[in-house]
């Protein structure tokens, strides 16, 4: 029976921890045992598999061959921890898959709120569409018809009107409501490649994906680095974290580039992999040889860049949403409202 995945949070917590420990001198096998009593009141994946990893610590088995048995780790995480072992830069990993998984969390936050209120605000545009067409406009055509005996035909017609757009409306929203909904489940139910290829068609949703493959593919890149893997070899292990087929496109032209001899750095301004300034930015870390720090920074850059574009797609969506709500109520109540006026008009 396989067991669940961590999430980023307690991926984060996990490599935060044993980084600490690993820097304050304790062993892995020891770590694990601390890790393990801190959490006897939980029960949570990690807690299960903590026991089971401890003891084949304690049996010879790496951190990496541990975390992969017990199956609650992503495999990224497993493959840069084996990296940092083979390396010697396990403490150095830790404290950058933690930072990882962080960020990564921040950003799936962002992504959640991102949807989370517009389906709020399409359910309560249905709602409002679906009481104008029950109650609201059959009360307004029974009072006129009370009133005036019958409506004029060019008074049917005001009528006609309000239930069109209001139907209209209520059709759009109701499909956008469905798509979102059907997204939502393809998504939780491991065809992510599925919406994703959907959402690649919006130009700013995919600006979006890429821009979360590049943040993706820097941070990995860094880590590469820093376990002390050459540049060519870095940059082709971390082709698979993207999880962004047109950053993999563009990745590849910068692996054909670097085979023919140019730094990383220009390879990746040729493919226009970055903006021309992250560009620059990676352009003098490589010449100044401090390309690590260089990177660490434009993964953070990147990491905001994400946020900043999700958090331009709900600046967008959220006002369009109340406007179209505002607009066909509006419209509806104003096509109602003219055979009064025009009821009131000839009375007087």
């Amino acid at each position: 029976m396989s067991r669940k995945i961590l999430d980023d949070l307690g991926v984060s917590a996990f490599c935060e921890s044993m980084a600490m420990m690993a820097q304050s001198g304790i062993q892995t096998d020891e770590a694990l045992s601390l890790l393990q009593t801190s959490h006897e009141s939980a029960s949570g994946p990690l807690e299960t598999a903590l026991s089971g990893m401890r003891e084949r610590v304690d049996e010879g088995e790496s951190l990496s061959a541990a975390m992969e048995k017990s199956g609650v780790f992503p495999d990224y995480a497993v493959k840069m921890i084996r990296t940092g072992e083979d390396s010697g830069h396990l403490e150095n990993i830790l404290f950058r898959l933690s930072r990882y998984y962080a960020d990564r969390k921040t950003i799936a936050d962002k992504l959640k709120n991102a949807v989370t209120y517009p389906a709020a605000m399409l359910i309560l545009i249905i709602l409002v569409l679906a009481a104008m067409l029950a109650l609201v406009l059959p009360s307004f055509r029974e009072v006129y018809e009370t009133m005036s005996g019958s409506l004029a035909a060019s008074s049917y017609g005001y009528i006609r009107w309000a239930y069109a757009v209001c139907w209209i409306a209520l059709g759009v929203m109701s499909a956008l409501a469905l798509a979102l909904l059907i997204g939502t489940l393809l998504w939780k139910t491991g065809r992510r490649k599925s919406v994703e290829a959907a959402l690649s068609k919006i130009p700013i949703t995919a600006k979006i994906l890429e821009s979360m493959g590049t943040f993706r593919f820097t941070d990995a890149l860094g880590t590469f680095l820093a376990s002390g893997k050459m540049q060519d070899e870095a940059v082709f292990d971390s082709i698979p974290m993207t999880d962004c087929a047109p950053v993999e496109e563009k990745l590849k032209k910068v692996v054909r580039s670097m085979e023919e001899g140019h730094g990383i750095s220009q390879a990746a301004i040729d493919a226009d992999l970055f903006e021309p300034l992250y560009g620059r930015m990676l352009l003098a870390g490589e010449r100044s040889g401090n390309l690590e720090n260089v990177l660490a920074r434009l993964t953070e850059h990147l990491e905001q860049n994400c946020g900043d574009l999700v958090d331009r797609l709900v600046s967008v969506v959220d006002p369009l949403l109340s406007g179209v709500l505002m607009v066909t109520v509006g419209l509806s109540l104003l096509s109602v409202m003219l055979p009064l006026i025009g009821m009131m008009s000839s009375v007087g």
